[in-house]
């Protein structure tokens, strides 16, 4: 409180008390005591009315002490307890909770993690993944602004993810690793890597591409055998030695027979070899007997054009061509699908050929579109034509009902552009993204698609679609999301099978150490998504005829079932909305496949490398004691003595409001009782 202040109050409670007495006393008739009484109130009245209109306020300061913070992150992926090391990394847990001293000096926080980052609540040590990348980044957001240390128990052997030794190297947190596992190197055999396509066209060989891999000091020799079932396809004798110890296995294999085929990679293991597990890889491989080609038709350059090509052929079910108007004419019937990129009068030939062929389209607008051509070219839509142009986000509708949309986060991409003013469609469609401008969602399609008489067109009114592929990789580090969005929207458009009012969304073939999931969107009969419904999947394994049955939970836009635990195997499946009887099957593999026992040692190399570069030190089981003392005696982890400085009010208001009321009235009663009224 200032001294400012301090002279406000005393010069309030002088004027307060001398406008009291003047009244009551100087120039009162009444009796004493009533007047003593009268000015009393009247003093409080004042002087209170006076200390509002001042508001007095004094600073409060608090102290209190802060501590580092110490964030132990335990691996809880497989690999620990396949390599014995899930009890030591449990009893290290203990000790940390135990120790007297490291709690006196340190705020502790206990993650665990696997491909994700969690809390810790048990460790089971029986996740098929992980990800040390993500949960150093996850910890480096959530202790950004403090003062932290990171004690990572973990083997070092990251399945999942990009690598930890360089992109946690931006983080400010110190790490100490806690290596888990034996450094001590043993002969070993195993498959480092195998490269297959997806897909195999029928009665075509499709090359498989095999990375053996020995880490030993002894010239040694194995067989490396391809099988299907008891049939042996393909076999090779392999020589390794210290000097030469690796080789890249290449053959081809015929796909015979449509449907997917697995198969199995097997290096034949040393004697006393310690992990032959690694000596095994299988694999699976959907035969196919055609194969869908889109041509994207164009005028004119624009990176749209190649990002449109990279995300179709993405799926290797589908070959995308860029073309002029001129050459695709005379092998229109090679294409089941047509991207007419920002068309001008030259296309009108192609748009005659596909309205009399009844071929399917996907019309893209934008700055360059000659919308005068459109509108005359077709009766479907008519653009309002201002030779004006605007920049417009797009806003998922979650009623589309051709297929379904997921993992891609619409309102986080950047605008398109095309011509300013509405687009009206005239004929039925269903809209599946909104025009969002400057922040508010509209009711005109942004990309919308049509179907009459089985031809199909979706309509795009936006270029630069490049931006939104190059910001899912910065959102998600991946282009996978928009190339699956990408992927649906031309199989929709490649297709002409019937509109459901359930969609199932899956793969063919699964890992068993990947996730195994399968989505789901049902729709009631108007098409409009059906948040309520009660879908159940029910799936029996081929081979011993075992029977699961588990509901798909809302998420977002789509009913998911996450099914990773089951058993590698063949399983048929069925989805049904309980309520309405409807039903869709499928089929799907899964292949026996366990990534965290690829490994013998823990990579101790690399956890020494991220030791170093984050500004800690790494430290093996018998040297706990050691990383306890070393992080007490650490002089960038001390307590600090911190204070808050908060500016409080001298009196409540309310009480001093109340206190007003309270004196003016009782000053009335007093006059009103002595007739002064």
């Amino acid at each position: 409180m200032t001294n400012l202040t301090i002279f406000f109050i005393i010069l309030s409670f002088g004027i307060a008390l001398s406008l009291a007495l003047f009244q009551y006393r100087v120039k009162s008739k009444i009796s004493k005591k009533v007047s003593a009484y009268l000015a009393i109130l009247r003093f409080v009245s004042i002087f209170t009315l006076l200390l509002l209109l001042i508001n007095p306020k004094f600073q409060n300061t608090t102290y209190y002490s802060e501590k580092p913070n110490l964030v132990v992150a335990v691996d809880n992926s497989e690999s620990i307890k396949y390599l014995n090391q899930h009890e030591r990394a449990i009893d290290f847990l203990e000790t940390v909770k135990s120790n007297s001293e490291l709690n006196n000096r340190f705020n502790i926080e206990f993650y665990q993690f696997d491909s994700e980052l969690y809390n810790l609540t048990e460790t089971n040590f029986d996740k098929n993944q992980s990800d040390i990348s993500k949960a150093l980044s996850g910890l480096a957001d959530i202790y950004k602004n403090s003062n932290t240390a990171i004690t990572l128990l973990t083997d070092g052997n990251q399945t999942y993810g990009r690598d930890y030794q360089y992109s946690a190297s931006t983080k400010k947190l110190p790490v100490f690793p806690l290596i888990l596992g034996d450094t001590t190197k043993y002969a070993d055999l195993k498959i480092q890597q195998l490269n297959v396509n997806k897909y195999a066209f029928l009665k075509n060989r499709f090359p498989v591409e095999t990375v053996v891999v020995y880490d030993g000091n002894e010239a040694v020799s194995t067989q490396l055998k391809i099988s299907s079932g008891d049939r042996i396809l393909f076999s090779e004798t392999i020589n390794l030695d210290s000097k030469n110890n690796s080789k890249v296995v290449n053959t081809t294999i015929l796909a015979e027979n449509i449907g997917v085929k697995s198969y199995k990679v097997e290096l034949l293991p040393l004697e006393n070899e310690k992990n032959s597990t690694n000596n095994i890889k299988n694999f699976a491989v959907e035969v196919i007997d055609e194969k869908s080609n889109i041509a994207i038709v164009s005028t004119m350059m624009h990176p749209d054009l190649g990002v449109l090509k990279k995300s179709i052929e993405t799926n290797e079910q589908r070959s995308a061509i860029i073309l002029k108007v001129d050459e695709v004419l005379g092998q229109i019937e090679d294409y089941q699908l047509f991207v007419l990129y920002q068309p001008d009068a030259s296309f009108k030939p192609l748009f005659d050929l596909l309205d009399q062929l009844e071929l399917n389209s996907f019309i893209i607008a934008g700055t360059n579109t000659n919308w005068r051509f459109l509108n005359q070219v077709q009766t479907k839509f008519k653009q309002t034509i201002t030779n004006q142009y605007e920049n417009h986000q797009a806003a998922q509708n979650i009623n589309f009902s051709n297929f379904i949309i997921d993992n891609l986060n619409f309102s986080n991409l950047p605008p398109l552009r095309s011509e300013f003013g509405e687009c009206e469609i005239r004929v039925p469609h269903d809209i599946l993204l909104f025009k969002v401008i400057n922040g508010f969602e509209t009711e005109e399609a942004l990309l919308a698609t049509t179907e009459i008489n089985n031809q199909r067109q979706a309509l795009l009114l936006g270029e630069d679609i490049w931006r939104w592929r190059a910001q899912s990789f910065l959102d998600d580090q991946s282009f996978n999301n928009f190339d699956n969005f990408m992927g649906k929207l031309v199989q929709y458009l490649s297709s002409n099978k019937l509109k459901s009012r359930l969609n199932i969304d899956y793969n063919s073939f699964y890992n068993s150490s990947d996730k195994i999931i399968i989505s789901a969107q049902f729709f009631n009969k108007n098409y409009e998504f059906e948040t309520n419904a009660k879908l159940v999947i029910s799936l029996t394994n081929t081979e011993s005829n075992q029977q699961f049955n588990y509901p798909l939970l809302l998420n977002n836009n789509n009913y998911v079932v996450d099914l990773n635990g089951l058993l590698a195997g063949d399983y048929n499946f069925i989805i049904t909305e309980e309520n309405e009887n409807i039903s869709k099957s499928g089929q799907i593999k899964i292949l026996e496949f366990n990534i965290e026992q690829q490994f013998l040692n823990a990579n101790a190399v690399k956890l020494q490398s991220l030791a170093g570069t984050n500004q800690g030190k790494a430290y093996f089981p018998n040297e706990v004691e050691t990383l306890f003392y070393e992080l007490i005696n650490d002089k960038r982890f001390q307590i600090t003595q911190k204070s808050t400085k908060n500016i409080v009010p001298l009196l409540d208001f309310k009480i001093l409001l109340a206190l007003l009321a309270l004196s003016l009235g009782l000053e009335w009663f007093i006059r009103k009782y002595n007739g002064l009224i």
